[in-house]
């Protein structure tokens, strides 16, 4: 057996959608601040993301998480978050992942009833606490980064589908929440193609026309996430359909959409502080969220979110690269 790069991982799955854990291989990324390591990373390190996450080592839905040293004093573990679509500068259902394994490969001294993590996230602090019985991580609530909305009840032109409708909230990622009725689509896994086409004419027209910028993380400049609203959907329970950069769907409620989606409604006025939200992904999983606090980013109104969620260690594993191999960054097909 020959191999020029050796990855030790612990693979999990947050209610449906996979993290790969990378505990081994990476090396220390260098960067003052973990943002600094995720913008290094991207520029001269992105052959290890295309590697794990790509086929045949991943899929075209694959998501991941790679342990770092904190940067900062406060924090227990720092995370860079990958996935097929590029680097993250928070990944909620990722952050429920790492919490989830650093508990049950005990890489944190575990605590009962609760055990709480302290991550170092390209956007900011994290704080994960775990519920803990026995020893098995039963669920993870994470205290995220400030949410707000960057532009209310917005319109941009789509070529094909028209004047299109939307909010754009920051929740860790920036976010366009569209209904799925302006585009005249059924919440219906069978249309998933046509849900994802525009999901992609969205993006592509307002990363053209008007892309968002976060005033205070570099290098989130753009919105590769729509998520299309069901119909029915309200403060109390939404369902959606999350459109992912290049082409596919998270399969979990996902945890920074969640928070933006708290965020907008918080804006509307219809989700108050202290109050549960429901939010339901394609495949049926559920996150609940709620808003703890309100805050500013630059000078905006904000709030800080929490979401609820469950995740369950699926396997280790060991990635190799064979110098031979002629697909040493993957593929996507």
């Amino acid at each position: 057996m020959r191999s020029k790069r050796m990855f030790t991982a612990v693979d999990s799955h947050t209610e449906g959608m996979p993290t790969r854990v990378v505990t081994g291989g990476m090396g220390v990324i260098p960067g003052d601040t973990m943002n600094d390591k995720r913008l290094y990373f991207m520029q001269h390190l992105d052959d290890v993301r295309l590697l794990l996450m790509n086929e045949p080592r991943g899929h075209a839905a694959m998501s991941g998480a790679i342990l770092q040293p904190s940067t900062r004093p406060d924090a227990d573990w720092g995370v860079v978050y990958i996935e097929v679509s590029g680097c993250l500068p928070m990944c909620g259902h990722g952050t429920i992942g790492v919490a989830t394994v650093l508990v049950e490969t005990g890489m944190v001294e575990v605590q009962e009833p609760v055990t709480t993590i302290r991550l170092d996230t390209p956007a900011g602090l994290v704080i994960a606490r775990v519920a803990v019985s026995d020893g098995h991580a039963d669920s993870v609530t994470i205290e995220n980064v400030p949410a707000y909305v960057d532009r209310l009840d917005a319109t941009v032109e789509v070529p094909g589908y028209g004047t299109i409708p939307y909010t754009l909230a920051f929740g860790g990622n920036f976010y366009a929440m569209v209904d799925l009725d302006a585009v005249n689509l059924p919440f219906d896994r069978s249309r998933q193609n046509d849900i994802i086409a525009a999901g992609l004419a969205i993006m592509t027209a307002i990363n053209e026309h008007d892309a968002p910028h976060h005033p205070e993380i570099d290098g989130v400049d753009h919105c590769h996430h729509v998520e299309f609203i069901a119909p029915g959907s309200d403060a109390a329970l939404s369902r959606h359909a999350m459109a992912i950069y290049p082409g596919w769907f998270d399969r979990s409620p996902c945890g920074t959409g969640t928070s933006a989606r708290m965020a907008e409604l918080w804006a509307r006025g219809e989700l108050p502080l202290d109050t549960d939200f429901v939010n339901e992904s394609f495949i049926g999983s559920r996150f609940v969220g709620r808003l703890i606090a309100t805050t500013e980013v630059a000078g905006r109104p904000a709030v800080i979110p929490t979401i609820t969620g469950r995740a369950w260690v699926t396997g280790l594993g060991q990635y190799l690269l064979d110098p031979a191999d002629p697909f040493p960054t993957g593929f996507q097909f």
